[in-house]
């Protein structure tokens, strides 16, 4: 195997150090103390400055074990960046005045490290960041790792949604298969979106890496405790046992007001679904009714300007004439053709009766969905002076799906703009910040925003009211509240509501409770 390039070994790929006492909460709950006394052999594969190793010496000298009484010939690990792995042997020289075996530790990529070892136990917290945020080059060296180890079934995986999983399932992966005895136990600190989230994660939630089963055994949901200073994500700790087939349901454990609240995790509608969590080993969606829709209404997020939302969005809105509005923002005033020029939803909608535009949005795309074309451009002189203006900025957007369009020429096309835009009724959902799920169908060419927002289009009101009406019912929300990721953007995920539809032609089957 290739090995580390010095420039790697000066690389930040999604640092989180875990504070000492969480390492020890770990210890405590898998009982890894008594395990590595009794001669087990503990690796971390990404272990950073060291600290869930720390722990373990902490963990003993707190408990009267003296320093030279502790198995430390037991403990190995791996880190990339060179100021961190040097850290770690400073840490124990200073604070235990002791000398780690250097022999048990290498200072390289545990992708590309020159020789994999077997251990007892695994005890890490990888780094947490999706593909697509890598730099470029080390992109480039690792994007074939993800299907060396089972994460993706084909290269467009990773040009597409796939583009957002995180680096620390291709961790999990490589090291169950490569660095863990076959019936040794992992225990990770992990991002929950690779348990509870739709898309890039799924096929790590197979549970297999290379034909060889793993099962998850019990999960710790930090919930809203603040462990890792500064990171908004969801995350939690988890226990993992190799050559054992997954079953359900999971001990699910969730930090709540004060104490931790014991629940159960399963699959709902299929094994590789996010969990949903639940109060008792029995979920409650076993017979849940399906709504039964138009292969047209399947549900879409909103209009994703990929960072260019001051282009495209406006605040103020005057028709001028019959062909023609004024349109503003904080940064810019212009005339455009009022043909591509739409209402644009915004929370304030969702509570009014009678619904009145707050914002606009700028679709520079005809009603099949497709950008204009530049001729058509050209022809609408006024828009084509706007874009103009604005192109250098357009042309260096960021991100796999946009810079397709870019490429071709198109640098002014949007994404999540399809024919499905133009349909005459929406029924629509808001996401972030919110806990309860209540959609609300609009008329006309009303366009939802992407991340705040999801919709289902329909070409008739009738439909609209029979999907809304079905929508509505506690068992939807319920449904949806168990995967608990409420007032997040994840509800905004079309496939969350997807799952509970059954589209002429298609019979998707509900995961069995167990």
């Amino acid at each position: 195997m290739k090995t580390s390039n010095s420039s790697d070994k000066e690389l930040e790929i999604g640092t989180v150090f875990t504070p000492l006492k969480w390492g020890q909460f770990a210890i405590e709950q898998f009982g890894l103390f008594d395990k590595w006394l009794n001669g087990s052999k503990i690796f971390d594969p990404t272990m950073g400055e060291g600290n869930l190793l720390v722990s373990l010496i902490e963990y003993g000298l707190e408990r009267d074990h003296k320093v030279a009484d502790l198995p430390i010939n037991n403990l190995y690990g791996v880190e990339l960046n060179t100021q961190h792995f040097q850290n770690f042997f400073k840490e124990v020289k200073n604070k235990f005045d002791l000398i780690i075996p250097k022999e048990n530790f290498s200072n390289e990529d545990i992708f590309f490290n020159k020789q994999d070892q077997q251990f007892d136990i695994m005890f890490g917290n990888p780094p947490w960041q999706n593909f697509v945020d890598l730099p470029n080059e080390y992109k480039e060296r690792t994007k074939k790792l993800f299907f060396q180890y089972d994460l993706v079934e084909n290269p467009k995986t990773l040009l597409l949604g796939g583009s957002r999983i995180d680096i620390a399932a291709l961790v999990l992966q490589k090291t169950i298969e490569k660095n863990l005895n076959m019936q040794g136990e992992a225990i990770f600190f992990i991002p929950l979106s690779l348990l509870l989230n739709d898309g890039a994660n799924k096929f790590f939630r197979k549970y297999k890496v290379n034909g060889i089963n793993y099962c998850i055994n019990k999960i710790f949901d930090f919930n809203d405790l603040d462990i890792f200073d500064g990171i908004s994500t969801r995350y939690g700790l988890i226990h993992i046992s190799k050559n054992k087939k997954q079953e359900f349901p999971i001990e699910y454990h969730r930090w709540e007001d004060v104490g931790w609240k014991n629940l159960y995790a399963q699959p709902v509608f299929n094994f590789s679904d996010p969990l949903s969590i639940c109060d008792k080993t029995e979920h409650d969606f076993v017979n849940f009714n399906q709504i039964k829709v138009s292969k047209h209404a399947k549900p879409r997020q909103g209009i994703n300007t990929c960072g260019a939302n001051d282009i495209y969005f406006f605040d103020s809105y005057t028709e001028l004439d019959n062909n023609t509005c004024k349109v503003s923002n904080k940064n810019t005033e212009t005339i455009l053709p009022k043909q591509y020029v739409f209402p644009l939803l915004t929370s304030k909608n969702f509570s009014e009766t009678s619904v009145t535009p707050k914002k606009w949005v700028l679709m520079p795309h005809n009603r099949n969905g497709g950008p204009l074309s530049e001729k058509t451009l050209e022809d609408n002189e006024l828009l084509w002076r706007y874009l103009k203006e604005k192109q250098n900025y357009l042309e260096n957007r960021k991100g796999i799906l946009i810079n397709t369009w870019i490429k071709k020429g198109k640098w002014w096309a949007l994404l999540g703009v399809g024919e499905y835009n133009f349909f005459p009724h929406k029924i629509v959902w808001e996401a972030y910040g919110k806990k309860t799920f209540r959609p609300k169908i609009f008329s006309g060419e009303w366009q939802a925003n992407q991340s705040l927002q999801a919709f289902m289009p329909t070409k008739k009101i009738e439909e609209a009211y029979d999907i809304i009406k079905q929508l509505n019912s506690d068992e939807v929300e319920n449904y949806l509240l168990s995967l608990k990721m409420e007032g997040t953007m994840n509800w905004a995920q079309p496939g969350k509501v997807k799952k509970m539809l059954i589209f002429k032609d298609e019979n998707l089957t509900l995961f069995p409770a167990i």
